[in-house]
């Protein structure tokens, strides 16, 4: 029984280690160096060639290397009865929301202006906050720990998810009320998984009826965003401002119009990595699993996307 590696352009080294040092017997092979596929039952994926699973015979369980699975779900060669998990790990929805929590603070309290200002040698203390009301778009691990965690600084915070909630415990609003949703708030963050109903969300249709000056934070996926709605957006002041994490493509082309434009903030996809050795465990953990036919951890329910 072998594992396999398919994560084209990353170094699999740090992988390899953590999942050695907690099982040091282990088979693991890695893409394209995969020399006996018929041996592979388990397969650790990150944007894998669309595809190639189909030339693994004996494939009985998928794993994603990230809590992601979008890359895995957009794959139609993917069998509908193999089994999906993915990574849960504290670390990631710690890393997020002090990513997202840093976005939020340096527009309440407007770094960016005041680095400007500093440059130009300007010095002006007229309205140093803007005052703020935010709202998270997707409120499962990631987006509930933001929730909590703004809340607790002191900031109002609203939820807007797909699905309705109980006993939820701050303002909700469901996807037929998604005007209401934007009423409220002038920071919009999202952190909607990746499914049919969820990618474009973020167009010029829903900026258009945002608060004028709202402003954006886009953490989940970059098909999330129409690109070319928001320069648009931003020049018709429905949205004051930027902070992207994803994009539609990664690296992010040296001729995209976003590098060049002051007013969107942009960060190569590190708001939350996947730490190999917290992940490792999780992963044999199902793999030992697997070899002994109990319940896998983690599994993903694909109506869902997550």
């Amino acid at each position: 029984m072998s594992l396999a590696i398919i994560s084209p352009g990353r170094n699999p080294k740090v992988w390899i280690d953590a999942l050695t040092f907690h099982q040091p017997d282990i088979d693991i092979q890695v893409y394209p160096d995969i020399k006996r596929p018929q041996d592979v039952e388990m397969a650790l994926l990150w944007q894998h060639p669309p595809g190639f699973l189909s030339t693994l015979p004996n494939l009985k369980l998928i794993s994603s290397l990230g809590a992601g699975v979008d890359h895995i779900l957009s794959d139609p060669a993917v069998p509908e009865s193999l089994p999906i998990v993915r990574i849960v790990d504290e670390k990631l929805t710690w890393s997020m929301t002090n990513y997202v929590v840093m976005g939020v603070l340096n527009f309440h309290r407007q770094i960016t202006r005041y680095q400007n200002d500093q440059k130009r040698k300007v010095w002006d203390m007229t309205h140093p906050e803007i005052p703020v009301k935010i709202g998270v778009m997707g409120v499962g691990a990631l987006g509930g720990d933001v929730l909590d965690k703004l809340n607790y600084i002191g900031f109002p915070v609203f939820g807007f998810g797909f699905t309705e909630k109980k006993d939820f415990p701050y303002p909700y609003f469901s996807k037929d009320r998604l005007q209401d949703f934007l009423n409220e708030i002038n920071v919009l963050i999202c952190l909607l998984p990746l499914t049919p109903d969820t990618e474009n969300i973020l167009n010029l249709d829903l900026f258009q009826k945002c608060k004028p000056g709202t402003f954006l934070i886009n953490v989940a996926r970059g098909k999330h965003l129409v690109e070319e709605d928001l320069i648009p957006a931003l020049d018709k002041g429905y949205l004051s401002g930027a902070l992207l994490d994803v994009y539609r493509k990664e690296p992010l082309p040296e001729s995209h119009p976003f590098w060049e434009e002051k007013r969107i903030q942009l960060t190569p996809h590190i708001a939350s990595v996947t730490n190999p050795q917290a992940a490792a465990p999780q992963i044999i953990d199902n793999f030992r699993r697997l070899k002994s036919n109990q319940p896998l951890l983690n599994i993903v329910n694909r109506q869902k996307g997550y």
